[in-house]
């Protein structure tokens, strides 16, 4: 797995993750809906420490910056 999210991505997604956790945990999103957001937002974390985003290969995304070597 080449990464593929760049650090603008990963922070997003990391703050998205916290704002989803906040709302279910403070429980202004609660039942189906919660269960969605928290497992979204674990997702989102995930990708953010791996840096590599599954479906962004399918669309052809990657905001990874080029390393020159």
């Amino acid at each position: 797995m080449k990464p593929n999210m760049g650090t603008a991505d990963r922070i997003i997604r990391v703050l998205l993750a916290a704002v989803f956790a906040y709302l279910y945990f403070s429980g202004t999103v609660t039942g189906t809906w919660g269960l969605v957001l928290v497992i979204l937002g674990a997702v989102f974390v995930l990708t953010s420490v791996i840096s590599f985003c599954p479906l962004y290969p399918l669309v052809g995304i990657n905001t990874c910056p080029k390393k020159n070597n």
